[in-house]
């Protein structure tokens, strides 16, 4: 089968088209042919490398997928040939006491695929029953590849960390992103009133579109007082912050007195100052967030359905463009996610 391979670190030239044997399920797995992968930051990073971070070579990426089942291993019951599934990103051992929980994504022996191991950057993958969801009625299975991980990281950010309350006003800084494309939605269903940011006129259209009540261009200058005035003056009760230093200080400024500011990354780069007496003296919080709990993948998936949330896809390219694709989302020319397709 087909499969995009990393064997080192480096630029998008070190992604490469390989060919290797498709899997076969042990008991317990389904074998699913994938339908849609989308790209993630996260991608990025792991071809790039990051510090203090192991990858073992070769390294399939593929953060998110959709996929039809092809084959069951023995014992698996409640799912059939055929049923289109999300494959997810995460995965645990599933005995730890946050497991039990239901908040998988804080176990330490949390991993996700493409990061921690192989992804769904292939045709064909095997994984546990329990890592797939069957898709309601009428989803469609490559635009739903675009859901997964942005749609649990968004909610990870403000549902579970920021506890975002009807009422409260909700900053969210690249609101054109896939991660905050997701924001702008699931903070409009709490009932918060939502400011986004966006550096073109294209990407603050789609902000708008999505459901933020008002939008500012962080590519102006000025775009921190706009965003004082749009506050009335008393900043936001939740900030939701993933591009790190190019916009962390007005973020920061940005917000209320007992706000709470949730980031899940920094596009930007990785090291950014915070101001201490602001951040006691009005009792701000600032909290990080990794994925979020799968528990959550219901809900998602039925908002979908409903057609009360959207996935926000750029383009659709075949699998064998996946150098194309990284090449894009670097350059910043992209609205929301590119999905991939295996076989195109």
């Amino acid at each position: 089968m087909q499969a995009i391979q990393i064997f080192q670190h480096g630029d998008p030239s070190v992604l490469q088209v390989v060919d290797i044997p498709r899997p076969v399920p042990k008991p317990g797995d389904v074998l699913a042919r994938v339908l849609g992968v989308s790209l993630n930051h996260l991608d990025l990073w792991t071809r790039r490398g990051m510090p203090g971070f192991v990858v073992e070579f070769p390294r399939i990426l593929g953060c998110d997928a959709t996929g039809e089942i092809v084959a069951l291993g023995d014992g698996v019951e409640g799912l059939s040939v055929g049923d289109k599934v999300l494959l997810e990103p995460g995965y645990s051992s599933g005995e730890s006491a946050h497991d039990r929980a239901g908040n998988d994504h804080l176990s330490d022996d949390y991993g996700i695929r493409g990061e921690h191991g192989d992804g769904y950057c292939c045709e064909y993958v095997a994984l546990p029953a329990r890592y797939v969801l069957r898709l309601p009625t009428g989803l469609d299975p490559v635009r739903t590849a675009a859901t997964p991980l942005v749609f649990l990281t968004a909610w990870g950010m403000l549902v579970t960390k920021a506890k975002l309350q009807s009422g409260e006003t909700c900053l969210v800084i690249g609101g054109a992103s896939g991660v905050g494309s997701a924001a702008i939605q699931i903070a409009r269903s709490t009932g918060a009133r939502v400011v986004a940011t966006a550096g073109s006129a294209s990407k603050l259209e789609l902000a708008r579109q999505l459901g933020a009540d008002a939008v500012i261009d962080h590519s102006k200058p000025d775009w921190a007082k706009e965003l004082k005035k749009l506050s009335g003056g008393r900043g936001f009760d939740v900030v939701v912050e993933h591009v790190g230093p190019a916009t962390w200080d007005v973020s920061m400024r940005s917000l209320a007195r007992n706000g709470r500011l949730v980031t899940c990354g920094g596009t930007t780069g990785p090291t950014v100052q915070i101001q201490l007496p602001h951040l006691f003296i009005k009792n701000q919080s600032v909290l990080g967030s990794t994925m979020g709990p799968k528990s959550a993948f219901p809900t998602i998936l039925n908002r979908l359905a409903r057609g009360d949330w959207q996935p926000v896809i750029d383009r659709v390219l075949p699998l064998s463009k996946a150098r194309e694709a990284h090449e894009l989302l670097e350059s910043r020319a992209v609205h929301g996610k590119i999905v991939l397709v295996p076989g195109a």
